[in-house]
């Protein structure tokens, strides 16, 4: 007996119950085989049914393989003939092409050979004319090495005239002298020779390096020669900030007192311009004080003091050449209006006395006329006595008329 919660079941009850679920089961199973052996035949039936269709598929396959072995061998025999045929037809090319080639070739090798010759020929003229060149410009080069040892010459004593130059400049007295020569030259080649003097002596006792002569205004004006030379070569010379600095500091106070001396002594009132030219016979002092001193040339236009180097002083006397030239065409113009005058008058005279030689021909001519008239009548009376008789010459004596009666 069997308590299944308020449930008890007998065993024999249970033995049928399971005998019932075991035979159905059994039952169940038979049915599920029937029903798979069934489904099984079938598809034996379908298997068979496509593998006869595949054996046909097959057999299609195969006669295709067969058409396809054909076309492939067709193939392989055109093919090979056309690859016989491009084979021939590439070894026609290559030989002509070949052949092309060794022509070419001959006619490069040729033409190099022709080229060749002439470039020998060439080369060979060349070298000649080089040599030739060659000979002239060793023969030029001699020459000029001559020239040079002849330079060379000429800078060793050009150098040794610098060194004197050099002490020349060196010195006050002896570069006042340079100084004064160098504007004598420039001054002589610039002015007539009574334009201008030297070492003229001043109303104040001063005397002056050159004294031009120029009309009022603005009268006579000095130029002084001299200039501060050792305060540039301190300039020059300087190597470090300060001495740049204190050399500067002497340039600007040398360049100041020169001014303020050419001022005080050659200017002078009534005698001289109001003003005067300093003369730097160095360009490099004047591109100096421009450069870099630009105050002290103010200064000196201030104190009406000019400074000029050769160059600019050169252009200055041609400026004051012009003013010397207009002063004396003016000195001139009274004399040349009084010549002018005289001119006139005797041209008036001229005229005059041409009028009284024209009468004078004029009877000269009516005489020379009357003398030529009568000349004439005496002619034709004479050819008529020629041609007269003697006879007839009493009768008609009544007749004649005295010659020089008419």
């Amino acid at each position: 007996m069997i308590h299944i919660g308020d449930t008890t079941l007998e065993l024999p009850a249970l033995l049928a119950i399971g005998g019932a679920v075991l035979a159905l089961l059994i039952v169940i199973l038979l049915l599920v085989v029937m029903r798979r052996a069934g489904r099984s035949t079938q598809a034996t039936e379908d298997l068979a049914r496509q593998m006869g269709g595949l054996g046909q598929a097959v057999q299609v396959l195969g006669a295709g393989q067969d058409q396809l072995s054909g076309g492939l061998r067709t193939v392989s025999d055109a093919q090979a003939t056309g690859q016989t045929q491009v084979l021939q037809a590439m070894e026609h090319r290559l030989a002509a092409v070949q052949q092309q080639m060794n022509d070419r070739l001959h006619d490069n090798a040729m033409k190099s050979a022709r080229a060749m010759s002439e470039l020998q020929e060439r080369m060979k003229e060349s070298l000649q004319g080089n040599t030739v060149k060659t000979t002239q410009s060793l023969t030029q080069l001699q020459e000029r090495l001559a020239v040079i040892d002849k330079a060379q010459d000429n800078i060793t004593r050009l150098s040794g005239d610098v060194l004197s130059l050099q002490d020349i400049l060196s010195n006050k007295q002896t570069r006042g002298a340079f100084g004064e020569i160098q504007l004598t030259d420039i001054v002589s080649k610039a002015l007539p020779k009574d334009s201008y003097d030297l070492q003229q002596t001043l109303s104040n006792g001063k005397r002056a390096d050159c004294l031009i002569h120029l009309p009022n205004p603005p009268g006579p004006i000095v130029i002084d020669s001299k200039f501060p030379l050792e305060a540039y070569e301190a300039l020059r010379k300087a190597e470090t900030q300060y001495e740049l600095n204190e050399a500067a500091k002497a340039m600007k106070v040398a360049v100041k007192a020169h001014i303020k001396a050419i001022s005080e002594k050659y200017i002078i009132e009534g005698e001289t311009a109001d003003g005067a030219l300093m003369f730097l016979p160095s360009e490099a002092v004047y591109a100096e004080l421009h450069a870099n001193f630009p105050e002290l040339v103010r200064e000196g236009f201030e104190a009406r003091v000019w400074i000029v180097s050769p160059t600019t002083c050169m252009a200055t006397l041609n400026t004051m050449r012009a003013i010397l030239k207009d002063a004396r065409m003016r000195e001139q113009a009274g004399e040349i209006r009084k010549m002018l005058k005289n001119l006139h008058r005797d041209v008036e005279l001229v005229v005059e006395r041409a009028g009284k030689l024209e009468t004078h021909f004029d009877q000269a001519r009516r005489d020379v006329e009357g003398i030529t008239t009568a000349a004439e009548r005496a002619g034709k009376r004479a050819a008529r006595l020629d041609n007269f008789d003697f006879e007839e010459l009493s009768d008609g004596a009544e007749n004649v008329v005295p010659i020089g009666k008419g």
